[in-house]
């Protein structure tokens, strides 16, 4: 019998998350006549480490409900089918799904709305479903599409710009021909923005802690002023981008990554919302299936024909995922974070 290893949420984050709410369990693999009818048994090679897992950990009010104490922790995974008793997949089939933080997954993919889709390896390597041309490429693509839409010409700022979304919203608004500038913390993260992704400016928020010189170095990286934002971070990056914003300006509010621990994050200047009358919107990727075949036909091009960069960070084995999971809210990561389990 096979054992699949799992990690389930043990207890609620008091303020920062730990590796103690964090527990590491083991349950056998379920084999062939164990399987309903409809079912699939995947074999995940990676598995998705992302920020919004931090506030499903938290018993409160959001886009979507807590995650259950003592249950495999939520997340993408792709992999490769096992065992199938379905007829849309067979043994072999390599998959993109939301399996979890483990080894298998067992999917009953005859339900409405079941994740697991097939997906094509021929051009496009497996782990970038889980980044470019996954959930992140089309939270980029949404955001800067449908909210931002940028025109030639103008200037977008992408907050966490070396990260699995930022990265492809810059890349996307210079295909469009827009000035980009990202924000990244370190000297590193930055030239790999600039030189790698092709942004026109990165500002090192560590290099420029104090507000008054990370907005001193956000004017000169944006003489013509900011016509859209990509919002990850929140906190002195949002109220220094609000004072240099043009008029109807528009904002996507993606992540607010800085207040995830749980501490308010006051606007220094909402006025401004006014004055410049500037669209802010917050959305969030899952609620606009309608997008993701236009989104990932796009994302999937660029990707299979190099003309879209990214970068992973991988922690090997499952048993990692918790500390990779702590150091990507603390942007230890570079790129997409994931974990390979095979």
């Amino acid at each position: 019998m096979t054992t699949n290893h799992q990690i389930l949420l043990a207890s609620r984050p008091q303020g920062e998350a730990t590796v103690d709410n964090f527990k590491l369990v083991e349950v056998p693999v379920p084999t062939a006549d164990q399987l309903s009818d409809g079912q699939v048994l995947v074999r995940h090679h990676f598995m998705s480490l992302d920020p919004y897992m931090r506030g499903r950990m938290n018993d409160s009010k959001s886009y979507a409900d807590p995650q259950p104490l003592d249950t495999v922790m939520i997340g993408g995974t792709v992999g490769e089918v096992v065992l199938s008793k379905h007829p849309r997949f067979a043994p072999g089939d390599k998959v993109l799904g939301m399996g979890g933080w483990q080894e298998y997954s067992v999917v009953d993919a005859s339900v409405k709305g079941a994740m697991l889709h097939k997906v094509d390896t021929t051009h496009i390597p497996l782990s970038a479903y889980l980044g470019s041309v996954g959930m992140p490429g089309v939270t980029a693509w949404y955001g800067l599409i449908k909210i931002i839409a940028p025109k030639s010409g103008e200037t977008v700022v992408v907050s966490a710009a070396s990260g699995a979304v930022g990265s492809v919203v810059g890349q996307l608004a210079k295909a469009r021909g827009c000035r980009v500038v990202g924000v990244a913390g370190g000297a590193d993260k930055c030239r790999y923005v600039t030189e790698e992704l092709g942004f026109d400016a990165c500002i090192d928020y560590k290099q420029h802690s104090d507000p008054k010189a990370f907005y001193k170095a956000l004017k000169e990286a944006t003489p013509n002023g900011i016509d859209g934002y990509f919002e990850n971070v929140g906190g002195m990056i949002l109220d220094a981008v609000l004072l240099r914003m043009n008029a109807f300006g528009r904002i996507a509010m993606c992540g607010m990554i800085a207040g995830y621990d749980g501490q308010p994050l006051p606007m220094q200047n909402p006025a401004l919302i006014l004055v410049n009358r500037l669209k802010i919107e917050g959305f969030i990727v899952s609620e606009h299936a309608d997008v993701w075949p236009e989104a990932t036909m796009e994302l999937g091009t660029m990707v299979a024909t190099g003309k879209m960069k990214f970068r992973e960070s991988v922690a090997q084995g499952i048993a990692s995922a918790p500390e990779a999971f702590l150091g990507l809210l603390k942007g230890k990561n570079f790129g997409k974070q994931l974990v390979k389990l095979i």
